[in-house]
């Protein structure tokens, strides 16, 4: 049996990948994908808690963040494409969205 803190270990090491991702690069696309990876860190500590806790509470709450990022998924790969065909460009700096 595998301890909890493991699974909070990489769910912590998870997160911390993805923030510093976001922080760090400056693709569009590559700052969705962290947004995603912190979303999926974040459901793999609600299953581990769930699991020692036994509570079934916390699936309800696991299947609301995957719906979230569905629909984060969807919108936000709209408005990248949306963004790149209007100014043919992924770079956040380079992109700026008030000006025409």
């Amino acid at each position: 049996m595998v301890p909890v803190s493991y699974y909070l270990t990489l769910s912590a090491i998870l997160f911390g990948l993805g923030v510093v991702g976001f922080v760090l690069r400056r693709d569009l696309i590559t700052i969705f994908l962290c947004i995603e990876l912190m979303l999926n860190a974040v459901n793999l500590s609600f299953v581990a808690f769930a699991y020692t806790w036994q509570q079934l509470n916390a699936h309800v709450f696991i299947c609301f963040v995957i719906v979230v990022a569905a629909a984060e998924a969807a919108v936000g790969l709209a408005i990248i494409i949306m963004v790149f065909r209007n100014r043919a460009s992924l770079n956040v700096e380079r992109v700026n969205l008030m000006k025409l």
